[in-house]
């Protein structure tokens, strides 16, 4: 059943900011951290370590994987003033703001970290130079930013929470992991009766048909997106070979390890519920509501 996407923004506990950013409350928040809740569950069935990390990520790091010549439209960074006296008098006697309301900076400090783009990725350089000796397992929530031309409550935004589930072992050992993870979400979906499409997606590169990586990806792709209603990719299933075992010196049997990496953005799938079950709390099926 195809049902009437919502505008979100008229729903109590939603408050959005035209900034690219939602504040929750209330019945959504609830339903959010179940849903978060329902994730932790299936984390639990691999017994997968539970990560809390931080929120900047080292700009050298996320440089091993060639990022700022990829997705350089995307990266938001966090920046300070350099902290010599005479530069922040500078600032803060001129005009801080203008009548934009957009701040004017004078030198800015060195930048040498990153607003986490994707949960996983710290994952890779927590373990970066172990050797696994058995198929490793992590789970892990993330504040993520990444820039858009265009945002949308709860379905495009700067800041978004991520919820990852990621696999570190052998090729095979990888993609038993993320077959499991389609079959088991894939029959989520037929039960609750939720209208999700599995579709082939690309990373969204920067100049794409210049890139490499895009046409490698092209060729065989290797992310799985949950569409809802054919407008919206509320998750993924990604098989990253041995990218990230490469750029981090991880490694598994005695090769370079593969990793792979179940996504779940839980905006997005709140604006997916909401629109399919809606703002009812008790009308929503009862995997949900056993999580809350």
């Amino acid at each position: 059943m195809i049902t009437k996407l919502i505008d979100v923004t008229t729903i109590p506990g939603i408050h959005w900011y035209p900034n690219g950013q939602t504040a929750l409350s209330g019945i959504p928040l609830m339903l959010a951290s179940a849903l978060d809740r329902l994730f932790q569950s299936w984390a639990a069935q691999y017994d997968a370590k539970e990560y809390q990390f931080p929120p900047f990520i080292p700009a050298h790091e996320l440089a091993r994987l060639d990022y700022f010549r990829s997705f350089p439209h995307l990266v938001t960074f966090p920046i300070t003033l350099d902290p010599g006296e005479a530069n922040l008098s500078r600032f803060a006697e001129g005009e801080p703001m203008n009548a934009a309301g957009e701040l004017q900076l004078t030198i800015p400090s060195p930048i040498s970290n990153v607003m986490t783009p994707a949960a996983c990725y710290h994952c890779y350089v927590r373990h970066q130079g172990e050797t696994m000796h058995a198929p490793t397992y992590l789970t892990t929530r993330a504040t993520c930013f990444r820039r858009e031309s265009v945002y949308a409550p709860l379905e495009r935004q700067w800041s978004f929470s991520m919820r990852e589930i990621v696999c570190i072992g052998t090729a095979d050992e990888v993609k038993a992991f993320l077959k499991h993870f389609q079959q088991h979400i894939d029959e989520f979906f037929q039960q609750l009766r939720l209208p999700i499409e599995w579709k082939a997606a690309n990373d969204p590169f920067f100049n794409p048909s210049h890139n490499p990586k895009y046409l490698a990806q092209k060729l065989d792709p290797v992310k799985t997106e949950m569409v809802f209603q054919n407008h919206l990719a509320i998750g993924s299933i990604n098989f990253h070979r041995n990218y990230f075992g490469e750029a981090f010196g991880i490694r598994r049997d005695g090769k370079e390890a593969f990793t792979g990496c179940v996504a779940f953005g839980i905006e997005r799938w709140l604006f997916a519920c909401l629109a399919q079950f809606g703002t009812e709390y008790a009308l929503w099926p009862a995997p949900f509501r056993q999580g809350a």
